[in-house]
């Protein structure tokens, strides 16, 4: 039998899923509406799985989250929330959850999801997944520095790298290893991609 707690400050939320897990196969051993409450209930009874939702007052889902890892809590946290967006999604895995699904997973996905939770296997909803998917193929944009910004600045206005190195009183090695660093940065491979990039971006101005 797989022990759950489940944490949602919507009463309803908490009678429902409790009537959904009231089978042999599961047992809803505890309740919490608040993160606070969740980590106090969850170090007390020691379940296998918890269901926990993020956005709650008080105490949240993730800080609840990192208090029970903190605490070495054994408990699997499955996230079971409405929300899907970057800032709900990220924290929450990174806090340690190993699940996350959203409230519309139908009743056997649920089922799934709990025993997969129980032997300690990753679960995502698709659209959770995807997101991850894409925050790894994106990672994120490393800023120019300002003398990097000041040197491409020039190669945009034509200047070559000595007329660039003497506008700015450096050598001209230093004016190529800047633009290096800015093709790196902006992943391309030539000036004038460079140049392109960079007013895509925003980061010159005709």
């Amino acid at each position: 039998m797989i022990r759950l707690v489940i944490v949602d400050d919507h009463p309803v939320v908490r009678d429902g899923l409790r009537g959904m897990f009231s089978d042999a196969e599961f047992s809803v051993i505890g309740e919490a509406a608040n993160g606070e409450e969740a980590v106090t209930v969850v170090e007390a009874l020691r379940p296998d799985v918890v269901l926990m939702d993020l956005r709650m007052p008080g105490v949240d889902g993730v800080t609840a989250i990192n208090r029970l890892r903190d605490l070495g809590n054994p408990a699997r946290v499955l996230v079971l929330t409405t929300y899907d967006t970057d800032r709900d999604v990220l924290p929450a895995i990174k806090a340690g959850a190993t699940g996350y699904l959203l409230k519309d997973t139908p009743r056997d996905s649920l089922y799934a999801a709990v025993r997969a939770a129980a032997r300690g296997e990753a679960v995502l909803s698709p659209a959770v997944a995807t997101k991850l998917i894409g925050q790894v193929r994106e990672p994120a944009e490393e800023p120019l520095s300002q003398r990097e910004l000041d040197v491409l600045t020039l190669v945009a206005r034509g200047s070559t790298n000595r007329e660039a190195a003497a506008r700015l009183f450096i050598s001209e090695a230093t004016v190529k290893t800047h633009l290096l660093h800015v093709y790196a940065k902006l992943g391309v491979k030539d000036r004038a991609a460079a140049v392109a990039v960079a007013y895509e971006r925003g980061l010159l101005r005709s």
